[in-house]
């Protein structure tokens, strides 16, 4: 198994890095189990004081890798694949959203659909201003449900709406407006900014850190686990209707879906 995720540990500060730029960093299931083992691993790590999410190239994370979604479509046993992707997803987001350090995703570029839920799962989110947002899963004929609880913890449901609704894309000037993003700057200045906020992290203590988000944490308005164990359901279910099919193969072959209008 090739490895994409790259990730180490320096004076505390955790490295998490997507490496997979000749494909957007499109997320397989492999990618994502390795994304996951490197929080577990940072996790044990006594010396952890924060975490640091990057990626290679000039795309954040394009999602899923659409192409292993539609080999999953094809084959025998489609649904307990569906099933098990959905999973997998949602235990890697619960990994970095609990683990007790506070964690920076640094977005360079776009970033879309599984990727999203990968960067709201963070604690604070710096974007340069070439960077986007983008959920495009209705127009693939599938839903990003897994993404929905930590979307509706960041913003308010009318921009949560917009996204999941919409498609359209959100700027990081636009995504600081509504409070997604921590800070937008240039792509040039977005690791001294990155830098900067790490070392005023790394002004306060491991122990009252870790008290803090766990508290934060014991304070939200829902139970997560819950949350995502009803949102696994909700991704695997809409990976099974005949425009979850056609919407994969319509975008592998660049072309305008057929929905169909039963669905």
């Amino acid at each position: 198994m090739e490895t994409f995720v790259e990730t180490s540990i320096e004076d505390g500060i955790g490295q998490v890095v997507l490496n997979r730029p000749d494909k957007r960093n499109a997320l397989t299931r492999d990618m994502i189990q390795q994304l996951h083992a490197g929080f577990d691993m940072l996790a044990q790590d006594e010396s952890l004081r924060l975490v640091v999410l990057r990626a290679e190239g000039s795309v954040f994370c394009a999602g899923m890798d659409l192409g292993e979604m539609q080999d999953r479509a094809n084959s025998e046993d489609g649904q307990a694949e569906w099933q098990k992707d959905s999973e997998v997803y949602a235990s890697c987001l619960q990994a970095i959203f609990e683990i007790q350090v506070p964690t920076i995703a640094v977005m360079q570029g776009p970033t879309l659909a599984g990727g999203v839920g990968m960067v709201l799962a963070c604690d604070f989110i710096l974007a340069s201003t070439s960077s986007f947002f983008m959920l495009p899963e209705p127009a693939r004929g599938i839903t990003a449900a897994i993404v929905t609880p930590f979307l509706n913890f960041r913003v308010a449901p009318g921009v949560a709406n917009h996204l999941l609704l919409s498609g359209e894309r959100m700027n990081a000037n636009r995504a600081f407006e509504v409070g997604l993003v921590y800070d937008v700057t240039a792509l040039d200045e977005l690791n001294d900014r990155a830098a900067k906020l790490i070392n005023a992290i790394l002004t306060g203590s491991r122990s009252a850190l870790a008290i803090t988000k766990s508290h934060l944490q014991n304070c939200l308005p829902f139970n997560l686990e819950q949350q995502l164990s009803h949102s696994i359901q909700v991704s695997a279910s809409a990976r099974e209707t005949e425009d979850a099919r056609e919407g994969l193969a319509a975008f592998i072959e660049k072309r305008q879906p057929a929905w169909n209008p039963k669905d």
